[in-house]
């Protein structure tokens, strides 16, 4: 990314504030979620705003915000990429650049559960609200919702989310529900990632609100996805996370794109940071299965 592109940004946030609101307002916003292979190819990059910066053995990776921004243009630009989702202060970035238009966007509203964090289960929304993903013109906001069955803290973490569902559906936004269900092992907080486990996420978040029209939900890929992609007819973006080997992990993204419910791909960090350096073969690889 250019310098002076970069100066832009900074300078703008010092002495034109407003710019962003305007950027936002004149943004030609995507005509469809879905791209012309019929599918979404989301860039997640919501990351750092809850202190997991790590990619790889590199556990600062993400905290370079101009070489973030850098990498999320590249991909952006590439051809079958139908969207982003981030925090305001990344979006906002993104806007300022240009990058966005007809790009479908999400904001992601909850990330007070910081990455290893004696609170992580705890996630209060300190990000977006639905009001202001609608003021901005955006698409939907993304929840992460973590199921401890032995945190008494999860109760109030499935009713947070069921507010911004409700609030999401009576705008006609999306509500991007990301569910799993996690227990606490040796201090930290583990996602369960079984089959079973993720089919349980599923039919739980499922139920989060008092409508579901605009409810989709973010799933991991794992073993036996015809199962797990079966227990709800809501529609259903598959997550990549980090990937430790991309042509296994290549291989079940496409294969679980093939069910019905599965709409496209969030993928954020293997993609932007992956081990070859290649950003744009990455993506193109990954917008490939669709």
């Amino acid at each position: 990314m250019l310098p002076e592109m970069l100066s832009r940004i900074v300078d703008t946030r010092v002495n034109d504030p407003a710019a962003i609101a305007a950027a936002a307002a004149r943004r030609v916003r995507a005509t469809s979620l879905l791209g012309e292979h019929g599918k979404a190819m989301i860039i997640a990059a919501d990351h750092p705003a809850r202190g997991a910066n790590g990619v790889g053995g590199d556990p600062h990776a993400m905290a370079n915000r101009f070489e973030l921004l850098d990498r999320l243009c590249t991909a952006l630009e590439r051809p079958g990429v139908t969207g982003v989702l981030a925090t305001a202060d990344i979006l906002e970035d993104l806007l300022l650049l240009g990058v966005l238009d007809g790009k479908s966007v999400f904001g992601s509203m909850n990330r007070a559960g910081l990455a290893g964090s004696a609170f992580e289960i705890d996630d209060r929304f300190t990000g977006y609200d639905a009001e202001t993903i609608a003021a901005m013109g955006f698409d939907g906001g993304k929840m992460l919702t973590r199921i401890a069955l032995d945190d008494p803290v999860t109760p109030s973490a499935l009713s947070e989310t069921a507010r911004a569902v409700n609030e999401l559906n009576d705008l006609s936004l999306i509500a991007m529900v990301e569910p799993f269900i996690s227990v606490w092992q040796d201090g930290r907080i583990r996602n369960d990632l079984s089959t079973d486990a993720v089919i349980k996420s599923v039919t739980i978040a499922s139920g989060l609100g008092r409508r579901s029209s605009h409810t989709w939900l973010k799933l991991p890929v794992v073993d036996d996805m015809e199962r797990v992609l079966a227990s709800s007819t809501l529609p259903a973006l598959l997550l990549g996370g980090e990937v430790t080997d991309p042509d296994a992990a290549f291989a079940s993204w496409g294969k679980a794109l093939k069910q019905p419910t599965a709409q496209g791909l969030v993928v954020g960090r293997s993609l932007l940071y992956p081990s070859n350096g290649d950003v744009a073969g990455a993506v193109d690889k990954a917008v490939s299965l669709l």
